[in-house]
């Protein structure tokens, strides 16, 4: 089930719901559906915070040894 981030229309309430594809969706606080799907921001945590590791780029953990059309990696 995915997650979505709403923003109710009648109280302004914004909140995370796991949504089934056959449910509709209503506000925890005034339970209308008048609701507005919002843009979900996908997040990461990273232990290393060093410049050095921030600056390594998206391929560079690729299988196929990073980037440049070399097929390890599916973004390339």
């Amino acid at each position: 089930m995915p997650i979505y981030e709403y923003a109710c229309q009648d109280c302004g309430k914004e909140f995370e719901l796991l949504v089934r594809s056959d449910t509709v969706p209503a506000c925890p606080q005034c339970h209308t559906t008048h609701l507005e799907k919002k843009l979900s921001v996908f997040a990461t945590s990273a232990t290393d915070t060093s410049p050095a590791a921030a600056s390594a780029g998206p391929c560079a953990a690729c299988p196929g040894g990073g980037g440049g059309g070399s097929g390890g990696c599916a973004f390339a």
